[in-house]
């Protein structure tokens, strides 16, 4: 048996990726077991947060807890400065590298499986051919250890060998085609039809929100088609040359660039390929893991009861290694370099030492959740059973609630907006997201747990067996030994499900429990009318001045016209706020303006006030006691709105054109509606010197949402379909105002005008 040497001694270290999962776990181990080594990390600036900032700010990740309690704060951040060098730069633009590099540790890469075709290439392939060409650039002859993956070796059944990659792809051809694939995509995302289709789309979506809302979602909505597009052109690229996904792809490439640029020059080279990495089995501490990672994201859409079934072979081998048996094979191969131009090649995975069929990891899944299972509003989530019907059974059925739910959405978003429709709303989001989180998962790890392929691990566990004894049980890396049961239910999924219980039992977008206003005088409440504060449309109010103005007997006839024309109304109302007002008030063409004012003042405005919704009137009060300025603004016209003026500080309303004191039928200035009204309250805060980060808006309409994103702490109230998705998208609060079951508030009472 060979030896493996376990020192690094006074190595000077080159570090990529060392604010990642296991970057963060080999910088760890240098700090804590290799004391003679000095430390380059190569970092990027993050926004305003410098490299070194970055580094710094690392010390305060539970990966260092052990460390930092054992040493002490003030000597931790001693050694990292001393120790640790920072440069700034990334593998695109790698700034000048140290002459005197003994060892390239390089773990930087994507982590996602499917990336646009570009980036995975621009990061795995990009960034290889960056380091590798600095390297040579500054003279060094660093021995490199080039982290991979174990997937490298592509769409394969059987037994795979650790060693090179059989194939002849040619990666400056694949990286170059990537590239001209952004380009081609962009230059198709803007052809006439494409931009046709997106505006068509975007003013479906938010036509009542303003032309600018339009815009911006046609764009939005062509970057994410063009991400689509690459993505698609990745996953397809990727399967024509016999890889799984685009991420396997570029590793893979990565590899050859680095045995073409790197071992093909004259250099040491060491490939380690780990397989699926999940929480640590015992370093720094049992369980420890930095975020989700690629098993996990399924692992809880089961616990959280999103996945009846699923496209899995059972008896598959589902390959997963605890992150700090991947770090200590990686420090093993570090120290133990191969012969110059000599690639060595290490697999550390369990499918050959210790398979994991799939259906037994589901039934550790099945048994953690059942015994465990995430709380919720509703009460515990108990999990399905999966009886693996196969993969086309299971699209079919996908495919078939999708269509069924897409029609139950476009029936609820028609209905009136009440609680009852709100709650069809939630259920039907939930299913869509159920849904979409099936789709997601079986496209993205179809591949993961249909494989037949077993990865060799002859030479990661002849490095193993090298390692002296007395380092084996906290160095070592024998996968045989781990009792997958035992770490599941006490390693791993306590880790994951600690990581998202303090966030099971929140409320995602719906009404939160009132709390007290703050007090402040820089603040503004800015309140709709229409559903937000009175119970009552423009249609309604028109009907009741005509009804006060002539009669009972000119009622149904009044009705009976408004009814025929509704259609056109309610087209115009679809189309945009604004273009409705405009029409609608047409009818007040010649009403006099004293007939309208004095029936305001009398029994109009007596039933305006009837229809105000009390809770809407406790809080425009509960506004003005925290000394807030309120405000009440509406596309309606001034003439209307003046019974409820006293209960605000000011209202904004709309201003009719007359002649003679006859109205003509048009409005003076346009209606102050969806992105006016923005306009207007960025123009207001402006002159009143409000901040409205801190304010407030109240609002019900999908073409709120313009204005009610600009304030701090927007309410949707009563909002139709529309708002209330975006709102619970948003997170904002949800409100549902009524005006039984209590009285006005004395201070905000309006005066009794008969």
């Amino acid at each position: 048996m060979t030896s493996t040497n376990t020192d690094l001694g006074e190595a000077h270290v080159l570090l990529t990726g060392a604010t990642g999962f296991v970057g963060q776990a080999i910088l760890e181990r240098l700090l804590t077991d290799h004391a003679g080594t000095r430390i380059s990390v190569l970092v990027r600036r993050k926004g305003a947060t410098t490299a070194q900032q970055r580094v710094e700010n690392l010390l305060r990740k539970t990966v260092f807890q052990p460390w930092r309690d054992a040493v002490g704060e003030e000597e931790a951040r001693r050694i990292l400065r001393e120790r640790v060098s920072v440069l700034e730069g990334d593998l695109g633009s790698v700034p000048a590298l140290p002459a005197d590099l003994d060892l390239v540790l390089h773990s930087a890469s994507t982590v996602s499986f499917d990336p646009p075709i570009d980036k995975a290439f621009e990061t795995n392939v990009g960034g290889a051919t960056g380091l590798y060409g600095a390297l040579l650039a500054a003279g060094a002859d660093p021995h490199v250890v080039h982290i991979s993956t174990a997937y490298v070796n592509g769409a394969r059944k059987g037994i795979v060998a650790e060693r090179a990659v059989d194939h002849d792809v040619d990666w400056r051809l694949e990286e170059a085609s990537s590239k001209q694939a952004r380009e081609r995509v962009e230059f198709s995302s803007r052809r006439p039809e494409a931009l046709r289709r997106f505006l068509h789309e975007a003013r479906g979506e938010v036509g009542k929100v303003g032309p600018q809302a339009v815009a911006e979602a046609a764009e939005a909505a062509r970057k994410r088609w063009v991400d689509a597009q690459l993505v698609d052109r990745g996953r397809l690229r990727a399967e024509s040359l016999g890889w799984t996904d685009v991420y396997t792809l570029t590793k893979a490439l990565a590899e050859r660039v680095a045995e073409e640029l790197w071992a093909g020059d004259g250099h040491r080279l060491s490939v380690v390929r780990p397989s699926i990495i999940e929480s640590a089995v015992s370093h720094p501490y049992s369980g420890w893991i930095d975020g989700f990672k690629v098993a996990d994201p399924l692992i809880l859409a089961y616990g959280r009861g999103q996945l009846p079934e699923f496209p899995g072979v059972p008896d598959s081998v589902l390959d997963i290694i605890p992150v700090d048996y991947v770090v200590n094979a990686i420090l093993a191969a570090a120290a133990n370099p191969a012969p110059a131009s000599e690639p060595q090649y290490f697999h550390v995975a369990s499918g050959k030492s210790n398979p994991l069929p799939f259906h037994e990891m589901y039934e550790n899944v099945n048994e953690y959740f059942t015994a465990n299972p995430i709380p919720a509003e509703e009460g515990p989530i108990a999990v399905p059973s999966w009886r693996f019907p196969g993969v086309r059974r299971v699209e079919r059925a996908l495919a078939s609630r999708e269509q069924r739910t897409a029609q139950a959405e476009r029936l609820v978003s028609r209905l009136p907006a009440t609680t009852r429709s709100r709650k069809w709303l939630d259920l039907i989001q939930s299913a869509k997201h159920e849904l979409e989180t099936m789709r997601g998962y079986t496209d993205l790890y179809r591949a993961y747990v249909q494989t037949e392929i077993i990865f060799d691990d002859s030479r990661a566990k002849a490095l193993h067996a090298g390692l002296p004894d007395a380092l084996r049980e906290d160095r070592g890396f024998d996968v045989s030994v781990i009792d997958w049961h035992h770490y599941f239910q006490q390693v791993h999924f306590p880790s994951i499900t600690t990581l998202t219980r303090a966030f099971a039992n929140r409320n995602a977008g719906g009404a939160k429990a009132r709390k007290a206003l703050p007090e402040r005088t820089d603040v503004v409440a800015v309140f709709d009318l229409e559903g937000t504060v009175l119970e009552a449309n423009l249609v309604e109010q028109y009907l009741w001045l005509r009804l006060a103005d002539k009669g009972a007997a000119l009622y149904p006839r009044e009705a009976a016209r408004i009814l025929a024309t509704f259609p056109t109304y309610l087209a115009a109302e679809r189309r945009a706020r604004g273009e409705f007002i405009r029409s609608f008030l047409r009818l007040y063409k010649g009403m006099r303006t004293a007939d309208i004012q004095r029936l305001v003042e009398g029994r109009v405005g007596r039933q305006l006030r009837a229809h105000l919704l009390t809770e809407a009137l406790q809080r425009v009060a509960e506004h003005r006691a925290a000394g807030h300025r309120t405000v009440l603004v509406t596309g309606g016209i001034d003439l209307v709105t003046a019974s409820v003026a006293p209960y605000f500080d000011e209202v904004i309303a709309g201003r009719m054109h007359e002649r003679d004191g006859v109205l003509t039928g048009y409005l003076a200035t346009p209606p102050l509606v969806d992105e006016a009204r923005a306009a207007w309250l960025k123009h207001y805060a402006a002159e009143h010197g409000l901040n409205l980060g801190k304010s407030y808006g109240y609002g019900d309409s999908h073409a709120d949402r313009a204005w009610l994103s600009l304030v701090g702490n927007p309410t949707a109230v009563n909002p139709d379909a529309h708002l209330y998705r975006y709102a619970r998208s948003k997170r904002w609060d949800v409100a549902d105002w009524t005006r039984k079951g209590a009285t006005p508030p004395a201070a905000a009472a309006a005066p009794n005008n008969d």
